[in-house]
């Protein structure tokens, strides 16, 4: 096995630019008007290329072995199956009492 890798002081502080900069971008998403599910759809999908990058460059994960790559997407999978199942269950119950 290899020796770790470390990052520059540099390099981490252009990733935290960049992180910054993606921040500013999801506050300056709500000053526009975009439509009702699509301003979801825009902030989640920032906030994932940020929690990407936290996890590839500061979590030292973009130069760790594969297998570790591998876990942390398997977990994600997994979690969102729980999701997927939960939500299955509670969209489509039917209420043992009506709604007023």
């Amino acid at each position: 096995m290899s020796g770790h890798h470390i990052s520059s002081a540099k390099f981490l502080w252009g990733v935290a630019i960049v992180l910054f900069f993606l921040t500013f971008l999801t506050v300056a998403v709500t000053w526009i008007h975009i439509p009702e599910p699509w301003n979801v759809v825009v902030a989640i999908a920032i906030a994932v290329v940020k929690a990407t990058i936290v996890v590839a460059f500061f979590m030292n994960l973009w130069w760790d072995s594969r297998f570790n790559t591998i876990l942390l997407v398997m977990s994600i999978v997994f979690f969102m199956i729980l999701i997927g199942i939960t939500l299955l269950d509670t969209l489509f119950r039917v209420d043992p009492i009506p709604t007023f």
